[in-house]
């Protein structure tokens, strides 16, 4: 099986990244991990509706992020059991 070779954007991208420092790196994840956070909060506010509590808005942005994974997933259903109670 052969690799297929990078494109110059993604060259260039690696190159780039390569001359970060692990301070910058740690910020610029960061910076994409509250992109993502935020796109999936419009998401969810966009299905659930604008009156949705920050707090449920909050824990489901967490179970889709960690929707992979069982074991969290079981626990965030629960506070979200919990946070929709608080809410009736």
């Amino acid at each position: 099986m052969s690799l297929t070779p990078m494109s110059a954007i993604q060259q260039q991208y690696e190159a780039r990244m390569a001359e970060l420092t692990p301070a910058e790196r740690m910020a610029r994840s960061a910076a994409m991990l509250k992109w993502t956070r935020d796109l999936i909060a419009r998401q969810v506010l966009a299905k659930e509706g604008a009156e949705c509590d920050r707090e449920r808005v909050k824990w489901l942005v967490a179970r889709r992020l960690y929707d992979s994974d069982p074991r969290v997933k079981a626990m965030i259903e629960g506070v979200l059991e919990s946070v929709s109670a608080r809410g009736l």
